[in-house]
């Protein structure tokens, strides 16, 4: 299998900021408070989740093989999952600002 060259490094590497910075953002939104969850929260917690959990996979779709070589149909998956999951942690960051 030939080493990942184009766009499969830099989807991963997007995937990761992304990820880091949405555990930045559950840092400083506060998870540790006390006190109970108003249904906001829970909002915001679950799309962040969901974010976390496309972000995650990004990379191992991305270079997950195919059967031809030149197919570029895992490589869209993973565009399509690095979209969900920016969308999902950038709404979880919105909501927490409006609400």
């Amino acid at each position: 299998m030939p080493t990942p060259q184009g766009s499969v490094p830099a989807l991963c590497t997007a995937s990761a900021t992304m990820f880091s910075i949405g555990i930045i953002f559950l840092g400083y939104w506060g998870l540790q408070e006390a006190g109970d969850w108003t249904l906001a929260d829970k909002f915001v917690a679950g799309l962040a989740i969901i974010g976390f959990a496309f972000l995650g996979l990004v990379p191992w779709v991305a270079t997950s093989p195919v059967v031809p070589e030149t197919s570029d149909a895992k490589i869209r998956i993973a565009r399509m999952m690095f979209l969900m999951g920016v969308v999902s942690v950038w709404m979880a960051i919105v909501v927490s600002v409006v609400f």
